[in-house]
């Protein structure tokens, strides 16, 4: 007896047969003994053994803060596990069933392994194992524990008793079992997702400004606040930790991007850029680089000051070259990571199957009147998990994505930067500064897009294939009828998503044109003014429109035959499908019908988003390639450029020796050119190997050449910043020498006019400032800068002669006394200060030596006449290289102006806006779209309807004939969750068979109503999307004519104060919106909102009780979009204001890369570009953790319906029969609530900020200032006759608040009279000609011309019959034809002969004649040969009165003497007034004007002031004299 004990002691713990005491099997399952021995006591006593090694690990004292969430959510878990099994003893002591001891025993075992592991993670909190996952180990012997779970939820369920209502007990029993999935799946998940912060981290940090300890308000800082580190578990999985933000959005006090939170540590650019350059350098090396977990920086916790925020960051910047695939270093800095994530995606996509699964399931349920409860629960049970679990996992799986697309995109934004910074000038000057913009912005952005691609690339097609086999187990081979229909379409659409790509092709090529024109259209604003050409404009801009409208509408049409074919598609299937199964022979049941339905819907998914995925992965291909081809450039070698060996001479500063340079342009070098000025601009660009490739060089030396020159270029550069930022260069502010600075430019009178004094910001490259005021400011930028070496190339051109002379006084001789100075410039009675003087001719050095003994050869150097026609100017070839246009840059937008940032619109867009948009669609159209719509979504959801009914009538026909309808219920497949079976059982081969020789009348009846219905649909599916794409393009064509028509129409003042770059983006960015983005978002929100309203009738028509839990949902759903709504718009709108800055900064950088790169300012530019991304990045992190935010809520609202619907429908099938058609269409339908629910305010969301765009054009539409377009029908035609001109008590000012520009001015000018008009930069004397011309309206006074005044005529008629050369000298790309005669009035002699007495036709003879092209902003003419031209433009205008301002600043002073003459000559007989800085240019005035601050000092002829000794004219002359 003593052998068989144990045998004995089995049988009587498990009450099994002595001769089998441990059977594993029993009934088709693992038997309880082997479940509760084996699975379940074993593993517990394993579990507490090894788990007890661990308490006595020795604890750390120094741990302060509180435990990570992860190890806080394993405790909770350990603990609660030990419960439900306390509990489980308890109900089985009052149950007292046969294995009672054997259940008794395996809980034990399971409370005491708990409480242990409960017990050594509370110690494993308090050692070194905090700051990890812990052992490994730990999470085996919990893994070990899981079959023992599941196997007893299984047993139970064999059990009918347990999951009967009338054993409460037992049923209790069940519950508890079922709840211990709960800590597992919760101790798994802690496990996998640990939030382990770091210990010191805290979520305040001090923000820019410094906060005051005692804090005045209550309500949380969110600019203090970091995003996400030091959150709980709990808190990240919902993101409660958004909350303050989204409150404080809520309230409308987002105001500024600085605002919201800091981003989370390991997202920190910084933090990003420093690991991006290990890859970088790990790749270039070929090593391996660490993960990177021990790189990230030590938490900021309280020193993020202004300006060293990322000093601790700051290190020597990486020579980002040489063959170094980008490719290979993005995987190398986020491949791991990334893949890891692809794990996730493939069990959301198994998780997505198993609704349509379960829903067979339980539509089969449903047609059972006999099935038991046990099995509508575990579908309901199963649909609510399954849903739960993949809701959470895809959001998860997105956020973590955007976070790795945000880390590229830093380190790439950055990367750009810096290269930008490092790559040589001869490299460089093959991209456009639009080009290089556009590295960073669009190619950037679609390598980031391939993030989000990539892992769809392989889920789809794995989709598409399980589908199509769930497909086959549902309706067999009927299923290859409706997916050849797919799949033919397949060729079709790529057919016409070919088409549309060459369109779209051709499209932006003419949104190029059109941008280019409006640019240069902006930039000669005046100029057209002036001339009154705006009428030609508006037509060449309206042709370029024409041509881009009717590529639109092909891509629109084309766009509208996509989107008919997939709507249609999934009717079209279905139909296809259930004929093809009917034809067969079966017979269609609820559940085969729904959940083919269901599978359908699936199916279309990646058949529709597959061609998107591949296009966006191609263009991440091209964008890749053309980054590449950035990086690849050579970068600056300034040590090979440079000699490294001093000279013998100790106080040698700057030694040349026998060098040659070229241009080297993408074209090839071109050597420097001919008269003089070339070549001295070469001389000083070399220093900086900007764009001058050495060619042939002895010896190039420079004394301390790392501390960099202080460069004052021809060209200024200003910064889009305040004056003293301007000066300051990002040096620290010394209020002595600052001020030095400032006497010694002649800075002092400018500051006190200027409204905020130095604090008053200067438009983009300095266009709220003059000529002369840019010239002063940019040479006390490079005074300030303080360094050895200056640069001076001509800052005198601009100045006036008193000015020019102060600042060769005070500045260059007295504040850079002690500094080595190189001046050029074109006055040559500066040049005898000098020390010693270069003179050059054709690019080589005619002599060097003292001013004495170079002056006099000065003037007698001998000039044939065509030497003068083929002027080439030193600054004519910078600014080819330098000035590179932002035609080409539509992106550029403005960060902020002389009047403030661009205003961000608060709030909600106003009714008025969608008012505008309907208008312009066309209220009719719009009525007829929206109808259609509707008829479309109902006759789908009909079409539905009608296939339950059929069903619904099959089945009740049947039941009276044949019991059939069961066993073919029984044998279709359905979800059995723990079958030995498997997952599915197999298509039953014994499916009832009709006869097939006549299908019954019936079928027939409804295949015929269904076919009938389906067809409507597809008709009105056309009908909806071809409507649609009409309206859009009315809408563009109306948008963009009001546009334009406004504003040429504008007031010179409101470009003036309006930079550019905003005005260009509303014909840019903002119609590309209401052309292109608007149209697409807003289809797919009509067609989701119709959706769902149709879903919701649909649903609550065939289960009315869901109505009931539906209210409260839809309130929770209404309050939670709101909540979102505000703040969710708000950051959209910061994400675009702080993005302007980074691009525009960008494209500033690179104009003035000469200045930065000479002055040594590359690491101080690097941080401030690393600053703007900053900002932009928090902006842009935060606006998709706030889409997340919605998306888990709106997913369990999701999960609440499908569960709610499952639990309703097994409810009303245990106490009334229900239709299962019904409800399986409505379940079908809540299958998708989730996606249509989020999809309904992401577009909506979307919609409101395209319908931004719309805002802003309606604001220039109808709020610009214009001016008047009155003609005066009774002007005489040849008006005026004489040319007789007064002024009288003429005041005027630019804008309320800002002085008098001109105050009290009365003079009369006589017939034929010649005036010259002087006086200091900012005196008035360009206002003059503005009032003449009316481009500013008088604020009193009158100006009278030929007796008439100038007030009651026509703006056109009056402007046509005056002649300018404006200041501002400014070509059209274009013809040299189109330049001088736009309109075509004149006939080709008379323009080659206006050209010929500009002393221009050799010039233009040697271009190719009157058909050869200025270029870009006549960038092939040297500076001078520009003014020429625009000298011709005014001697073809046969007008009695010419305006001459500053038209010879830039030419040489043999060449203006040529000009005096030709004026002279061709004007005897005509009033010529002229403004000058050369004294000179006027001497034989017939009179002179002498203007100061507004006012008329004097005016008499020139011999008259002269001999007054307290003459301002008199005191002029003299300092020239000197």
């Amino acid at each position: 007896m003593k052998d068989f004990r144990p045998a004995e002691l089995l049988a009587g713990l498990c009450h099994t047969d002595e001769q089998n005491p441990f059977p594993v099997w029993q009934n088709g399952l693992i038997s309880p003994c082997f479940n509760q021995l084996i699975l379940g006591a074993l593993p517990h006593a394993g579990m507490a053994i090894f788990t007890s090694c661990y308490l006595s690990l020795t604890r750390c004292s120094l741990l302060q803060t509180s435990a990570p969430c992860g190890w806080t959510l394993r405790s909770v878990s350990a603990l609660l596990a030990a419960l439900l099994f306390s509990a489980d003893v308890v109900l089985v002591s009052l149950l007292r069933q046969q294995d009672m001891y054997l259940d008794i025993l395996a809980d034990c075992f399971a409370i005491l392994a708990w409480l242990v592991h409960f017990s050594a993670i509370m110690v494993l909190q308090r050692t070194a194992f905090r700051r990890t996952r812990g052992p490994p180990v730990l999470l085996l012997l919990v893994l070990l524990s899981v079959p023992n779970v599941i196997i007893t939820i299984m047993i139970d369920c064999e059990n009918q008793e347990y999951l009967s209502l009338t054993e409460p007990l037992k049923m209790a029993r069940f519950v508890l079992g079922s709840a211990r999935t709960l800590p597992l799946l919760m101790y798994l998940l802690a496990f996998a997702f640990p939030c382990i912060g770091d210990a010191g981290y805290v979520l305040y940090v001090n923000d820019v400004d410094g906060f005051p300890l005692i804090r005045e308000s209550t309500q949380p800082d969110t600019s203090e606040m970091v995003a996400e580190d030091g959150s709980r578990c709990v808190s990240r999985l919902f993101y409660l930790w958004l909350t303050p933000l989204l409150k404080r959005g809520q309230r409308g006090e987002l105001d500024r991007p600085a605002d919201v939170y800091h981003l989370p540590r390991k997202l920190r650019t910084s933090v990003v850029c420093r690991y991006f350059h290990q890859c970088w350098d790990a790749c270039r090396r070929g090593a391996s680089v660490d993960d990177g977990r021990d790189q990230w920086p030590r938490p900021v916790s309280r020193n993020l000051q202004s300006g060293s925020w990322s000093s601790h960051y700051q290190e020597e910047s990486l020579q980002l070259e040489g063959d170094v695939g980008l490719l290979r270093v993005l995987r190398k800095a986020f491949g791991l990571r990334y893949y890891i994530l692809g794990v996730l995606k493939l069990t959301i996509n198994m998780l997505s199957f198993a609704g349509p699964l379960l829903l067979s399931s339980l539509v089969n349920f449903m047609e059972e009147k006999e099935a038991p409860v046990s099995t509508g629960v575990w579908c309901a049970l199963g649909l609510f998990t399954t849903t739960l679990l993949g809701s959470i996992l895809r959001n998860i799986f997105v956020f973590e994505i955007s976070k790795i697309a945000l880390s590229a995109r830093a380190a790439l934004v950055s990367a750009i930067y810096g290269k930008a910074l490092q790559v040589s000038g001869s490299s460089l000057a093959g991209f456009t500064l639009g080009e290089l913009v556009n590295l960073m912005s669009t190619d950037t952005d679609r390598v980031v897009n391939f993030f989000n691609s990539f892992h769809e690339l392989w889920s789809l097609p794995f989709s598409f294939i399980i589908t199509l086999y769930l497909l086959y187990l549902q309706v067999g081979v009927a299923f290859l009828g409706g997916l050849s229909v797919a799949l033919l379409l397949v060729p079709f659409n790529k057919f016409l998503a070919s088409r549309i790509l060459s369109n779209n092709k051709q499209l932006f090529r003419c949104k190029d044109s059109r941008v280019k024109v409006m640019t240069e259209i902006l930039f000669g604003i005046r100029v057209i003014k002036f001339y009154t050409w705006e009428p030609h404009f508006t037509q060449k801009v309206a042709d370029c429109r024409k041509e881009e409208l009717s590529h639109l509408k092909t891509i629109k049409y084309l766009d509208a035959m996509c989107v008919y074919t997939w709507a249609a598609l999934p009717v079209v299937i279905s139909i296809i499908t259930f004929v093809t199964y009917v034809m067969l022979g079966h017979q269609l049941t609820a559940a085969k019908v729904f959940t083919t339905l269901a599978l359908v819907g699936m199916l279309i998914v990646p058949l529709n988003a597959f061609p998107w995925v591949l296009n966006s992965i191609l263009e991440a291909k091209v964008s890749l390639e053309r980054i590449q081809r950035f990086f690849k450039l050579t970068n600056q070698d300034l040590q090979a450029y440079y000699a490294l060996v001093s000279p013998e001479d100790s106080h040698t500063s700057v030694l040349l020796c026998q060098g040659t340079f070229s241009w080297q342009g993408p074209d090839g070098p071109k050597e420097g050119g001919a008269e003089g000025g070339a070549a001295k601009g070469s001389l000083l660009l070399h220093s900086l190997d900007l764009h001058i490739t050495k060619v042939q060089t002895r010896v190039i030396y420079v004394a301390d050449r790392e501390a960099g020159f202080g460069l004052a270029s021809q060209e200024p550069w200003i910064q889009h910043a305040s004056v003293r930022d301007n000066i300051l260069f990002g040096k620290d502010y010394d209020p002595a020498f600052y001020q030095a600075v400032i006497e010694a430019c002649a800075l002092s009178d400018d500051l006190n006019v200027l409204p905020n004094g130095d604090k008053t910001e200067v438009g983009e490259n300095g266009v709220t400032l003059s000529g002369g005021q840019k010239a002063r400011l940019a040479l006390a930028r490079a005074v300030y800068m303080d360094k050895d070496i200056y640069l001076l190339d001509d800052p005198l051109a601009a100045v006036d002669t008193d000015v020019a002379e102060h600042l060769m006084r005070k500045c260059i001789m007295q504040l850079l006394g002690k500094k080595t100075r190189i001046l050029c410039t074109h006055r040559i009675e500066m040049v005898d200060k000098a020390d010693l003087v270069v003179l050059m001719d054709n690019g080589t050095i005619i002599k060097t030596g003292t001013p004495a003994e170079i002056l006099p050869l000065v003037e007698a150097v001998p000039k044939k006449l065509k030497n003068n026609h083929n002027v080439k100017e030193k600054d004519g070839m910078v600014q080819e290289k330098e000035e590179l246009s932002p035609s080409s840059d539509p992106h550029v937008d403005d960060d902020s102006d002389l009047l403030g940032a661009e205003q961000k619109q608060a709030g909600g867009l106003a009714w008025r806006v969608y008012q505008t948009y309907w208008t312009a669609v066309g209220g009719l159209l719009a009525a007829s779209i929206l109808m259609s719509l509707l008829l479309m979504q109902a006759s789908k959801n009909v079409s539905d309807w009608w296939l339950s009914h059929w069903i619904s009538e099959l089945k009740n026909n049947n039941s009276s004939t044949t019991n059939g309808s069961s066993s073919g219920a029984l044998s279709s497949p359905h979800l059995l969750l723990f079958s030995p079976g498997g997952l599915m059982s197999p298509l039953s081969s014994s499916v009832q068979m009709l006869s097939s020789n006549n299908l019954s009348s019936d079928v027939k009846f409804y295949l015929t109503v269904y076919s009938s219905i389906a067809v409507g649909n597809t008709l009105f599916t056309a009908v909806r999307a071809f409507l649609f794409a009409f309206g859009t393009i009315c809408a563009a064509t109306a948008i963009h004519n009001r546009l334009l028509d406004r504003v040429l129409k504008a007031t010179v003042t409101f470009f003036d104060t309006t930079p550019m770059g905003r005005v260009l983006n509303r014909f840019s960015s903002d119609l590309y919106s209401v052309d292109d983005s608007l149209p697409f978002i807003l289809n797919i929100l009509l067609a989701t909102l119709f959706n769902l309203l149709g879903m919701l009738v649909v649903i609550s028509y065939g289960l009315p009780w869901v109505l009931v839990p539906m209210l409260p949902l839809a309130l929770f759903y209404y309050r939670t979009q709101d909540f979102y709504r505000h703040t969710s718009r708000e950051l959209k709108r910061l994400c675009s204001i702080s993005l302007s800055p980074v691009y525009s900064h960008f494209s500033e950088t690179l104009t003035g890369l000469g200045t930065i790169r000479a002055s040594g300012s590359c690491p101080w530019f690097e941080e401030e570009n690393a600053r703007r991304l900053e900002l932009n990045q928090r902006c842009l992190f935060l606006s998709k953790a706030a889409m997340q935010w919605l998306d888990i809520r709106l997913q369990l609202i999701g999960v609440a319906v499908i569960s709610g619907l499952g639990v309703i429908a097994v409810i009303q099938h245990q106490y009334s029969s229900v239709d299962p058609g019904l409800v399986g269409l409505s379940l079908s339908y809540s299958l998708s609530i989730t996606m249509l629910l989020s999809g309904l305010i992401f577009s909506f969301t979307q919609t409101e900020m395209q319908l931004v765009s719309v805002e802003r054009t309606e604001e220039y539409s109808t709020g610009l200032p214009t001016e008047p377009q009155d003609q005066n029908t009774q002007l005489h035609p040849a008006w005026p006759e004489r040319g007789r001109l007064e002024f009288r008590d003429v005041v005027l000012s630019y804008r309320d608040g800002l002085p008098n520009a001109l105050d009290g001015v009365s003079f009369v000018v006589r017939p034929g009279e010649k005036v010259g008009i002087v006086g200091r930069t900012g005196s008035g004397k360009s206002t003059l000609f503005l009032a003449l011309f009316r481009m500013v309206e008088l604020n009193q006074g009158q100006i009278l011309l030929d007796e008439l005044d100038i007030s009651t005529v026509g703006l056109a008629q009056l402007r046509s019959r005056l002649a300018i050369i404006p200041q501002d000298i400014f070509l059209f790309s274009g013809t040299i034809r189109e330049n001088l005669d736009p309109c075509g009035r004149h006939l080709d002699q008379q323009l080659l002969d206006v050209l010929d007495q500009c002393h221009l036709s050799s010039v233009v003879s040697r271009m190719g004649g009157l058909d050869a092209e200025v270029g870009e902003r006549g960038k092939s003419l040297s500076v001078g040969q520009r003014q020429l031209l625009c000298l011709a433009r005014a001697l073809l205008t046969q007008a009695k009165l010419l305006c001459i301002d500053e038209a010879t600043a830039s030419v040489d002073p043999k060449t203006d003497k040529l000009l005096q003459q030709t004026i002279r000559e061709k004007f005897q007989d005509k009033t010529v007034l002229t403004i000058a800085h050369r004294i000179n240019t006027i001497m034989d005035s017939d009179r002179v004007l002498v203007m100061h601050a507004g006012k008329m000092v004097e005016f008499d002829s020139p011999a008259a002031l002269c001999q007054s000794d307290h003459s301002v004219f008199h005191r002029l002359v003299g300092q020239t004299a000197e």
